[in-house]
């Protein structure tokens, strides 16, 4: 093929450029090539474009395949650079007027910024004990923690809240920017407990359990204070406590214990009734009796708190102004019981978490560097091999003080606002299949035409689709080509400005990998364009080990965000602040950029029951920015069923369009994971459609061999009714 490269790039991306170009291809001005070459010879070329890739590069290839004729193949680095036929504009404007994308379709980020990052400012204050610092410094003590640094941090601030609404509290800490106030008194309303304010459990017995932080707080302090008391893990419901629930028993350590959602996940609807009211310290740790002094030390603070430095006193203004603010418009202050804000709220403060205390080096760091301040909040480990034998016989640890206790929680602060800022612009700078050739072909086959009546159907609905939400049902028989079916049907519902990007969940391994080989070859799908994720879950003793890992250093925040035993086969393109600046995970950024995931679905579901370590993050930002294929979700078990349609009323929630593609869908199980998607939907519009206070109306197909067809659905009972005719 002959092809012509441009190249818009500036500064050093420019250099490295012509340096690539230069060995393949005649220039043909300062800024373009052309050659004749192979496919082969040109997926090397792009291959070594983006290994070099800055943020200022930006190269287009055009195919030229006539006289009068050329076709754009690809960009490497900054596509804003070209239009979607890779023509370089005459003039530009940094000006973004409308900016309709980052504003209008995200109603209540604001808020859900502000709630961020106030809990990032508070998140770990309850590092600064004597027992965390302590266990720092012996990284070796293998004592339990009697009380977790995250439930000291609600305590602390219930303290501060005392018993006024929110609007009083925010008041308060909204003057902390005052430089003229006492630091000491500012400290004494968190620290105090001589006057009942602070409730140090186990030794304020028993007005500690009489008041139960959710149980007293007001609403928006209740949603800040469960930010900060799940930003590592969820709440553990005793067993003791657990009055009809039918959920999985699970052991840590010396204590059975049930946790709510854990599969199969059968509970009782009427012991969540409460549940916030109930939460204690045995909730987000199980303990033992201790000694006076053990205790102690969970409640003594030597070196006071960071709400004393001039830093964190103005960020906390600054935030607790804007809440103020927000919590004035109807609606705002009940924010905790909305399962969108406060999910991608606590999703900005973990991912922020995980990626501050992976930081080790001083230069990203250096706005928020306090040299000399006596608390810490995590260490790095050091470790030696015993050089008398070849094996690991004597591995020892040294802590080495990383980040001081103000500086890690500015730094999170900082860093969760960025990414909840960011989370507009993601899916528009994720890499998508865009004109795809093969998804588009005519089917030449008379077996597999039913595909292009199907992909012609969606195409129709397109635009309802993206505003309403699609939910497809695909009955096709086996040995009708359903798996290539779906790819096009949801290719034909992908807006072609933005092109495709979808998720293909599989319940079989064997079937994964033989659905990716199938995109591969008929497709023709590179290894940048498809992301092949199999493998189940590691075990749990695997499982454990990193968490003990990533403990001992002070921070469970440095754990990884998926499965250390799982296996990606992807190469992508991952320039996207959020994915460049929050994780250092390459598996990570392959789930969550592959502009097509084809996965076993236990790598989605996390999304919804992760219970710890932060595993639910790049499943929820996969399902916020792709669609989601589910193949024969028939074949799962019963007690798979309540997972399944978490997944599903998730896609719903971030906005997914969701295709069931089974050739025996039993009419309950459908209309069940319809009524899931609905409900999602419904908390989707209300934040993020054009038009939110429109009602509930899913865009639905259904589609086989024989007949395609399409009607919305604003309820169960018509989805009903439909899908029986349909069959």
């Amino acid at each position: 093929m002959n092809v012509l490269f441009v190249a818009q790039c500036t500064k050093r991306a420019l250099t490295e450029t012509r340096r690539i170009l230069d060995q393949f291809a005649e220039r043909r001005g300062e800024r373009t090539w052309q050659t004749p070459i192979t496919q082969a010879g040109l997926d090397t070329v792009r291959k070594l474009l983006r290994q070099t890739a800055r943020k200022n590069t930006a190269v287009a290839c055009h195919w030229i395949r006539g006289r009068d004729h050329s076709e754009l193949l690809w960009v490497v680095g900054d596509a804003s650079q070209f239009n979607d036929q890779g023509a370089v504009p005459t003039n530009t404007t940094a000006s973004s007027v409308l900016r309709a994308g980052d504003e209008n379709a995200w109603h209540h980020l604001p808020l859900m910024t502000a709630l961020a990052a106030l809990a990032a400012l508070l998140h770990d204050l309850g590092k600064a004990t004597q027992a965390f610092q302590d266990r720092l410094q012996n990284p070796g003590l293998r004592e339990r923690n009697h009380y977790r640094h995250e439930w000291v941090s609600v305590r602390l601030f219930q303290a501060f809240v005392g018993q006024d609404d929110d609007a009083g509290w925010l008041q308060r800490l909204a003057a902390y920017a005052d430089a003229d106030t006492d630091a000491q008194a500012l400290e004494a309303a968190w620290l105090d407990h001589a006057g009942g304010r602070l409730l140090r459990d186990g030794l304020d017995e028993p007005q500690a359990k009489q008041h139960l932080p959710f149980a007293r707080l007001p609403l928006l302090a209740q949603a800040v204070a469960w930010l900060v008391f799940s930003h590592h893990r969820l709440p553990c419901l005793p067993v003791e406590q657990a009055q009809g629930v039918d959920a999985e028993d699970m052991e840590d350590g010396r204590r059975t214990y049930r946790r709510f959602g854990a599969r199969p996940g059968f509970i009782n609807t009427g012991d969540l009734d409460d549940v916030l009211l109930r939460i204690n310290a045995d909730w987000n740790e199980p303990r033992e009796s201790a000694a006076p002094s053990t205790v102690q030390a969970h409640w003594h603070f030597p070196h006071g708190l960071p709400v004393t430095q001039p830093a964190w006193r103005k960020q906390a203004a600054r935030y607790a102004r804007k809440l103020l603010e927000l919590s004035q418009i109807a609606g705002q202050g009940a924010v905790l019981h909305d399962p969108f804000a406060m999910h991608v709220a606590r999703l900005c403060l973990m991912l922020a978490d995980h990626h501050y205390s992976s930081l080790t080096d001083a230069a990203p760091r250096a706005p928020y560097l306090s040299p000399g301040y006596p608390l810490y909040a995590n260490t790095r480990s050091n470790h030696y091999q015993n050089n008398s034998c070849s094996r690991l016989m004597d591995k020892r640890q040294s802590p080495i003080f990383n980040q001081t206790l103000d500086e890690h929680l500015l730094g999170v602060q900082a860093h969760a606002t960025l990414v909840a800022r960011s989370l507009p612009s993601l899916t528009r700078s994720l890499p998508a299949l865009k004109n795809h050739k093969p998804l588009k072909k005519r089917s030449a086959d008379p077996r597999f035409a039913w595909q292009d009546k199907a992909a012609d159907l969606a195409a129709s609905v397109r635009a309802r689709a993206a505003h309403q939400g699609a939910f497809i049902v695909n009955m096709a028989s086996t040995g009708c080509g359903k798996t290539l079916g779906n790819a096009r049907i949801m290719n034909a519902l992908a807006d072609p400005a933005t092109g495709l990007r979808c998720a293909f969940a599989m319940g079989l391994r064997t079937l994964t990998l033989q659905t990716g080989r199938v995109f591969q070859n008929d497709l023709q799908l590179s290894d940048e364009q498809l992301a092949i994720q199999v493998g189940g879950a590691a075990s749990r003793a695997l499982f454990e080990y990193w968490e003990q890992q990533a403990e001992a250093t002070g921070s469970a925040s440095s754990q990884a965000l998926l499965d250390e035993a799982g296996t990606v086969l992807y190469e992508g393109n991952d320039q996207h602040p959020l994915l460049q600046r929050l994780t250092d995970d390459a598996q990570a950024r392959a789930l969550i950029a592959a502009p097509l995931l084809v996965c076993t679905v236990d790598h989605l579901t996390p999304a919804t029951e992760s219970l710890r370590g932060g595993r639910q993050i790049a499943p929820m930002l996969r399902l916020l920015t792709s669609d989601l294929v589910l193949d024969e979700p028939d074949d799962f078990d019963m007690a798979d069923l309540p997972a399944l349609t978490r997944l599903v009323h998730w896609a719903g929630l971030l906005g997914c369009r969701v295709l069931l593609s089974s050739a025996t869908l039993p009419p309950a199980l459908v209309e069940g994971l319809f009524l899931a998607y609905r409900a999602g939907r419904a908390v989707y519009q209300r934040h993020r459609s054009e038009r939110p206070s429109e009602p509930v109306n899913i865009c639905c197909l259904w589609v086989d061999e024989f007949r395609q067809t399409t009607q919305d659905c604003a309820d169960g009972s018509a989805f009903r009714e439909a899908h029986t005719q349909y069959v």
